[in-house]
């Protein structure tokens, strides 16, 4: 069935996640109770940005480089906070997540290839949670890896047990986790006592960023921070809200999960820069410029910073990163799944089907390299996610900028460039980082 004049070929097959309640939207209310009821996906989409995975690329690069790579998590936190704007708008103007405006638009073939993009990325991101929560078990209870790794299988019956109780639990227990993360790096703000002058002179993009090694954990920290399948996840989750589906009623509730995600963002980037900065406090300053690992991380902090509780306080804030991160996996796999190639599977299956993926490669790494190679497979996840992540970016910014798909709802032509020149900026990082990586300099 063609919708005639909206450039889209087919109707809406429906929004993802239907069998999710609505949160309401009482109208009645003033506007600053509106907004109250729309917060809640920005900190699903911000998990995903303070996960495991972010924790290896800054730690390496903090003790490595000092405050060097801060201008990147900086750079990486605005090119989040525009393209989950764009995700929101999408989702909500039109009726569609990424993956559904993916399949209507493609051919099949490319929405095939685009999907199974989207499974690498979603993949690799559970990478990084079964490692950083079999580490977090590892560092806090003693249990090998191994055995924290297969018991991250359990992390199913969790996701079952709130998605069954309702959407709102999903967030709150989020919500609470992210506050978990956020107290236990205050404290180790307090503890690090990091040099103000040189952390904001961080934040200034510098030459060095041009080194290839530089570059390599750099881009990391873009893969670890703007990361593909929370584009597919935000263009969804905005539509569990019952806002009114009329234009007016859309242009409130982009406004409002603009203002969520963009404030949910922000403080992600400081948990973020927080890492790096604890990381370059700790150790680069020390001359321990070899600190990559997180165990590594771990056994160094409390006696470094002569503060017992640090390394307590980092491993419990690692484990909330870990289950936070994967509570949102089992909703971006149901959603990929359904939008681009139609596939309905209960989500225990489709849960079960991921992890597992991701477990097998992680025993691999533990049975022949140990704990040290869990390290370097983190860092390489980032880098796999940042490579995954033009195939979602490129799509979001064709759709949010075609008028016949948004109507009044297309961004400006000012944020338009805006748009692709963050979308050039990315492929041109990714090619340099492949240029390096299989074509080294003399």
């Amino acid at each position: 069935m063609t919708s005639k004049g909206s450039g889209w070929r087919k109707e809406s097959s429906g929004e993802s996640l239907s069998d999710v309640a609505r949160i309401n939207v009482d109208y009645s209310q003033p506007a600053w109770k509106r907004f109250l009821s729309f917060l809640g996906p920005g900190a699903l989409v911000a998990v995903g940005y303070m996960d495991p995975g972010n924790w290896a690329t800054s730690i390496a690069g903090g003790s490595a480089y000092g405050y060097t790579l801060l201008s990147m998590v900086l750079i990486s936190s605005l090119m989040a906070i525009y393209l989950q704007a764009l995700s929101a708008r999408l989702g909500i103007a039109t009726g569609r997540d990424l993956a559904q405006a993916c399949r209507d638009h493609f051919s099949k073939p490319a929405a095939i290839m685009l999907w199974l993009s989207a499974e690498v990325a979603i993949i690799a991101t559970d990478l990084a949670e079964v490692i950083g929560t079999a580490i977090a078990l590892n560092l806090l209870f003693g249990l090998p890896l191994i055995i924290g790794v297969c018991l991250t299988v359990a992390d199913v019956l969790l996701i079952l047990l709130l998605q069954n109780k309702g959407f709102k639990y999903i967030e709150a227990l989020v919500i609470t986790l992210i506050a978990t993360i956020a107290v236990a790096f205050l404290f180790e703000m307090i503890f690090s006592k990091p040099e103000l002058a040189p952390l904001l002179g961080g934040l200034l993009p510098s030459k060095q960023l041009l080194d290839p090694a530089v570059l390599y954990v750099g881009i990391g920290i873009l893969g670890a921070t703007v990361m593909p399948h929370n584009l597919y996840l935000h263009s969804a989750i905005v539509n569990t809200r019952g806002y009114r589906r009329d234009q007016e009623g859309k242009r409130e509730a982009i406004k409002f999960a603009t203002w969520d995600s963009s404030i949910a963002l922000t403080f992600a980037f400081f948990i973020n820069a927080s890492i790096l900065i604890l990381a370059a406090a700790a150790f680069h300053f020390a001359g321990r410029t070899d600190i990559a690992e997180i165990q590594d991380a771990y056994k160094l902090l409390s006696p470094m910073l002569g503060a017992g509780a640090a390394s307590i306080l980092f491993a419990v804030a690692l484990l909330a990163s870990g289950q936070n991160s994967t509570l949102t996996g089992t909703l971006t796999g149901q959603i990929v799944m359904e939008g681009f190639v139609n596939i309905r599977l209960k989500p225990w299956v489709r849960r079960l089907v991921t992890r597992l993926i991701a477990i097998i490669p992680t025993v691999a790494v533990v049975l022949i390299y140990g704990e040290k190679g869990t390290g370097s497979l983190l860092i390489l996840s980032q880098v796999v996610l940042s490579m995954q992540l033009s195939f979602a970016v490129v799509p979001l910014m064709m759709f949010t900028t075609d008028k016949r798909k948004m109507g009044e709802f297309a961004v400006n032509p000012f944020w338009k460039w805006v748009g692709w020149f963050i979308t050039a900026l990315i492929i041109g990082l990714n090619v340099f980082l492949l240029e390096q990586t299989f074509f080294p300099p003399a």
